[in-house]
C-alpha cells in the first residue's frame, strides 16, 4: 500500500511529465531568457546613462572653471581700468590745478601791476599838482607858465 508520500511523489512526476509533454519548461526557459536579456539591456542603459551623466559633470565642471577664468579676468581687468581711470582722474585734476594756480598768480600779478600803475599815476598827478602849485606861487608870468608847462610835462614823462 502506498502512504500519502508516496502518493505526492507519484502526483509530481506525472506532473512533470504533464508539464514537459505541453513544454511549460520551455516556456519557463523562455520566459527566464526574456527576463535575463531584460535585466541585460536595462543594465546597459544604466551604464550607458551614468557616462553620459559622467560625460555632463566633466563638462559642466570645465564650463564653471572657464567661466571662473573668464570671471576672474574680467575682475582683473576692471581693477587695472579703474586704476587707469583713477591715475588719469588724478592728473587731469593736477593739470587743473596747476592751470587754475597760474590764472590766478597771472591775475594777481596783473593786478599788482595796475595797482602799481594807478600808484604812480597818483603820485604823478600830486607831484603835478604839488609842482604847478609851488611853482605858481614862487614863479610868476611867462617865464613861470612856460616852466610850469615843461616841468609838468617832464614830470608826467617820468612817472608814466
Amino acid at each position: 500500500m502506498l502512504e500519502a508520500e508516496d502518493w505526492v511523489a507519484v502526483s509530481f512526476v506525472i506532473l512533470m511529465g504533464i508539464f514537459a509533454y505541453f513544454g511549460v519548461h520551455r516556456s519557463l526557459l523562455k520566459a527566464l531568457d526574456n527576463r535575463r536579456d531584460r535585466i541585460r539591456h536595462e543594465l546597459d542603459d544604466a551604464r550607458r546613462l551614468k557616462d553620459e551623466a559622467a560625460k555632463l559633470v566633466a563638462e559642466y565642471r570645465a564650463r564653471r572653471e572657464s567661466a571662473e577664468r573668464e570671471a576672474q579676468e574680467i575682475v582683473t581687468s576692471a581693477k587695472a581700468e579703474a586704476e587707469r581711470i583713477a591715475v588719469e582722474a588724478r592728473a587731469k585734476m593736477e593739470d587743473f590745478v596747476a592751470r587754475r594756480t597760474k590764472s590766478a598768480e597771472s591775475k594777481i600779478a596783473m593786478a599788482e601791476a595796475q595797482a602799481l600803475a594807478d600808484v604812480r599815476a597818483a603820485a604823478a598827478e600830486a607831484a603835478v599838482s604839488a609842482a604847478a602849485t609851488v611853482m605858481s606861487k614862487t614863479v610868476s608870468g611867462a617865464v613861470a607858465d612856460d616852466l610850469i608847462s615843461k616841468g609838468i610835462a617832464d614830470v608826467r614823462q617820468k612817472l608814466n
